[in-house]
């Protein structure tokens, strides 16, 4: 029988859950509502939250100025791109390192996790060498691979959590039917881990399409993504917060929508498992 919750702590829990959503959400507000307004009302004090003439003048201006379209695609292919590398990475490691006997399984898990807590700048140097001399700056395969290798602790954790609470059982019944170990991932384990897999390639495209350090260091023109467009806008002359945010804006929409329309699925992912 389902535990009842009072209705007077119920309603306080719903308001507290409200008030800590707008509060994450508001900066991603008042960006929006400021690429709205002209550059003098925009640092107006004090500052107005609806009551201004509204334009679309930023809009155009931006789009003007820098190419728009460009600086999207690139962000889906490198975004995406790394994801699905990852992806075809990671699930195999994950399975040997949940299915298959081994001690060092935990060593191998926290190893990888510990590349993520060295600064990016401090292998900066290295790699813009190894690009520079192998052709790969300011090309988006160099950053595919780049953004695949910073991410993949993330990507292998996520699926081993979700791996473990498979039963391994149904794989070897699999195994006994006569799988063969392609088709025991591929056709038996992936199906069953579709609502991790999913939580995990749309968290990784959202880690991908914020990278702001190696694509502002790896690229120029050529395969600039949204972060490097912008950072375009903040110039020596000083900040146009007008226009900044209605780049902000431009860049953050496909992202926020993608969230919007699989917030279910990411939710169900990442609870993948949690009730027995």
């Amino acid at each position: 029988m389902a535990r009842s919750v009072p209705v007077v702590r119920k309603t306080i829990l719903t308001a507290i859950a409200w008030a800590i959503a707008l509060a994450i959400f508001f900066p991603i507000l008042w960006t929006i509502l400021t690429s709205f307004k002209t550059e003098a009302e925009a640092i107006a004090s004090p500052p107005s939250f609806i009551a201004f003439d509204w334009t679309l003048e930023n809009y155009g201006e931006v789009q003007q100025r820098s190419d728009y379209v460009r600086h999207f695609w690139n962000s889906m292919v490198i975004s995406f791109g790394s994801t699905f590398l990852g992806l075809l990475i990671a699930i195999p490691a994950a399975w040997a390192m949940a299915f298959v006997p081994g001690r060092g399984t935990k060593h191998v898990l926290m190893w990888m996790l510990s590349t993520k807590m060295l600064p990016p700048v401090g292998v900066l140097i290295p790699i813009y060498l190894i690009f520079r001399d192998t052709g790969l700056l300011d090309t988006r395969v160099g950053l595919v691979i780049v953004l695949t290798l910073i991410n993949l602790p993330i990507i292998v954790w996520m699926l081993y959590t979700y791996f473990k609470e498979i039963p391994g059982e149904i794989l070897e019944a699999a195994r006994m039917d006569g799988a063969t170990l392609r088709s025991e991932i591929l056709y038996v384990l992936t199906p069953m881990a579709i609502p991790g897999i999913a939580s995990t390639l749309l968290l990784n495209v959202i880690l991908a399409w914020n990278e702001a350090f190696w694509t502002l260091n790896l690229t120029a023109a050529q395969a600039a993504p949204l972060t490097v467009f912008i950072a375009s806008y903040s110039s020596p002359e000083g900040l146009f917060y007008a226009k900044l945010s209605a780049a902000s804006t431009m860049a953050i929409a496909p992202i926020l929508i993608l969230g919007w329309f699989s917030q279910k699925q990411l939710v169900r992912g990442l609870t993948f498992g949690a009730v027995k």
